[in-house]
Parts: structure tokens; C-alpha cells; sequence
């Protein structure tokens, strides 16, 4: 089944160019055979963006949706609108047990995650700051990540080393540290992260942050269960990359160092404060 299909299919765009899905149509997708039920799912949904500071209005509004009764009369059944983040909430709070709630979860998530760094990154301008920036954002999750594989039951330095290791294989077709170290023309000294460009380090911050998540989600327990679960996180990373026609990680540029960007800024930061 492909997630991207299912939902680009249904996605339309409004007279000002803004994405939206029919709440008709998602709940037919999801599988849900009666309204009500899904109307629940979509409550659960509101709740969870109030609770988030957002006004829900803004993203679940509801439309007129006219059907045909005997004798030409008709009758407002009523749809919403929703809005990606909306959809997101959505199949987050969906029955998980249905293959096609876990692929929305996939495909919203990613969307939703990428429209976010993509607001963040044209703020940013060029491709130096985008870089510095997911940089620091990659080691502040990666940390939260290690937080999250120790509450799992991952201990040692080394059994992080194996979880780590999951992920990108995971990511990279079954490539690990190594191999990636390899086929990047890097240095055991070398650090991964600080050689990628802005894609690269895009697709892998998705990956630290949903195994986190979903360590603590789903409350996983056990290294080889952890491991499992962040290497999981990474095929469906990959997956979704490949089905949206984008270029795999390991056949990404090598970039020069992040850290001999970092230094260049810091000089120049140093530069305008002593012409001040």
C-alpha cells in the first residue's frame, strides 16, 4: 500500500493555493465505516490542538455538504476541513490497529515535520545556515533520543553505539556507521553528521525525533526491541523519501565540515563586534 498515493490523491487545493483534505473522504481512506465514530477521532483530534495553544477553528472548520433527498429537496450532512496539521492530529489519535492509520501517521508526520523545517530553513536563507542550524537542532534530539533508549533499557555506551546503528541502517538500505564512513570518503575521526548537507540532516532529525517518540509512545522496553523500533523508524523514513521522489541519504554530496562553518561564522560574528 502506498501512503503517499492514498493521501496525495485525496489532498485539494483551495482558490488561494492552500492544501486541505475533506474529512468525507479521510474517514472513508481510514476505514471507518460509520461518521460518528470517526467524529469522536476528530474530537480527540481538537482537543489535542487546543491543548497545544492552537485554535482549532483554524484547522478542523466545518463546511456545508448538500445531499440529494426524494422530491429535489436536500440536506446539509456537513464535512470539514482540514488542514495537514489537522490530519496529523487525526490519524494520531486513530485506531492504531489499521495498516492504513499507521501509513497516514508515516506520511502526515513527515509532511507536517517538512513544511515545519522548510519554514524554519526560509528563515535561514542559504544553504551554510540550514545547515548550522539542523546541526545543533540534530544534537539537541539526538540527546533527548539517548534519554529516550536509556529509559528502554539501553545502558552501556555501546549498546547505544548498536542502537544508533539500527537507525541509519535502517535509513541507508542496511548501511551502518561504518559503511557509511566508507562510501562517504570520511575518517573514522570523522563525524557523519558534520558532513552532511541540509537534506541529509533533515531526513535524519525526522529519525531521531520519531524514535523518540515512539520509544516513549509505545512505553519499549528492551534493547533488542529498541533497536528494532529505531531501525523501523528509519525504513519508514526512507520509504517515504523514495516515494516522493527525492535522492536516498547515502547517495547525498559529502559536505565540508560543519565545524569549520561553525568556526567562520563565529569569526565573522567576532569581526562585526570589534567594528562596532
Amino acid at each position: 500500500m502506498n501512503n503517499k498515493i492514498i493521501f496525495e490523491d485525496i489532498k485539494r487545493i483551495n482558490e488561494i493555493g492552500q492544501e486541505y483534505w475533506s474529512a468525507r473522504e479521510l474517514y472513508t481512506v481510514l476505514e471507518y465505516i460509520k461518521w460518528d465514530k470517526f467524529l469522536n477521532v476528530i474530537n480527540k483530534a481538537k482537543k489535542a490542538c487546543k491543548n497545544s495553544g492552537i485554535e482549532p477553528d483554524n484547522h478542523f472548520p466545518r463546511v456545508e455538504k448538500l445531499i440529494d433527498l426524494p422530491k429535489g429537496a436536500k440536506r446539509d450532512i456537513g464535512d470539514i476541513y482540514l488542514t495537514r496539521y489537522a490530519c496529523y492530529l487525526i490519524v494520531q489519535n486513530a485506531d492504531p490497529s489499521k495498516e492504513v492509520v499507521a501509513l497516514g501517521q508515516t506520511y502526515f508526520a513527515v509532511q507536517t515535520r517538512k513544511q515545519e523545517l522548510q519554514d524554519d530553513s526560509d528563515l535561514l536563507g542559504g544553504e551554510d545556515e540550514k545547515r548550522l542550524f539542523l546541526r545543533k537542532e540534530m544534537a539537541d534530539h539526538n540527546k533527548k533520543l539517548a534519554d529516550a533508549a536509556k529509559k528502554a533499557g539501553i545502558i552501556q555506551p555501546w549498546e547505544y553505539a548498536v542502537f544508533q546503528n539500527h537507525g541509519y541502517m535502517g535509513l541507508y538500505n542496511g548501511l551502518g556507521a561504518k559503511e557509511i564512513h566508507a562510501k562517504k570518503g570520511l575518517k573514522k575521526s570523522q563525524n557523519i553528521l558534520d558532513h552532511m548537507g541540509s537534506t541529509e540532516l533533515a531526513a535524519n532529525l525526522f529519525r531521531a525525533t520519531q524514535t523518540e517518540e515512539k520509544l516513549k509512545r509505545e512505553n519499549i522496553k528492551g534493547k533488542q526491541k529498541a533497536n528494532q523500533a529505531h531501525f523501523e523508524v528509519g525504513k519508514k523514513v526512507r520509504q517515504t523519501i523514495k516515494e516522493l521522489g527525492g535522492t536516498m541519504p547515502e547517495d547525498l554530496p559529502t559536505e565540508e565540515s560543519i565545524k569549520k562553518l561553525n568556526a567562520e561564522k563565529k569569526k565573522e560574528i567576532n569581526q562585526k563586534s570589534e567594528r562596532k
